[in-house]
């Protein structure tokens, strides 16, 4: 007997959605450090990074002055590089996601050390700057999901079904 339409929809659901479910966290720990990666070579490149004027001005600002931006620039693109690496790689995970959560800290600073500089109208219209900050939110949320599996997590498709 033909399955009708909506037995080929679950069907074909289920098949998407465990795909998901296996797939899902590589790819969300792979694009993570693509992202994380790609972001510190741009700012070991000069005049490469959107945002090597403010990160140097912050981490300055951080520092009460004690770390140039000339110093501090390198030291946040290698510091993101391992981050990618870790995240690529796959291993050590614990700290890899500790060091891009307290990268994560330095990088909302500036929204408050710089208002005028990652807002047109503070709080809610941010500059392509502002935006370029804020779009951390989501690398948080990632970074959470991916910690949620250190200890073995996984995701599943389905929920256990209760007795």
């Amino acid at each position: 007997m033909a399955a009708t339409i909506e037995e080929r929809f679950d069907r074909t659901d289920r098949k998407v959605t465990n795909w998901m479910a296996d797939h899902g966290l590589l790819l969300l720990r792979i694009a993570l450090g693509i992202v994380v990666f790609w972001f510190g070579v741009l700012k070991l490149i000069p005049d490469a990074s959107p945002a090597e004027a403010l990160a140097g001005q912050t981490i300055e600002r951080l520092t009460f002055g004690a770390v140039p931006a000339a110093t501090a620039l390198p030291a946040l693109a290698l510091w993101e590089v391992a981050i990618g690496l870790g995240l690529f790689i796959g291993r050590g995970m614990r700290i890899t996601l500790l060091l891009l959560f307290v990268q994560m800290l330095g990088t909302i600073t500036p929204l408050f050390l710089f208002p005028t500089e990652t807002f047109t109208q503070f709080p809610w219209a941010p500059t392509l700057e502002g935006q370029y900050i804020i779009k951390n939110v989501v690398i948080v949320a990632a970074a959470i999901v991916l910690g949620a599996t250190v200890r073995g997590g996984e995701l599943t498709a389905e929920p256990p079904r209760r007795r």
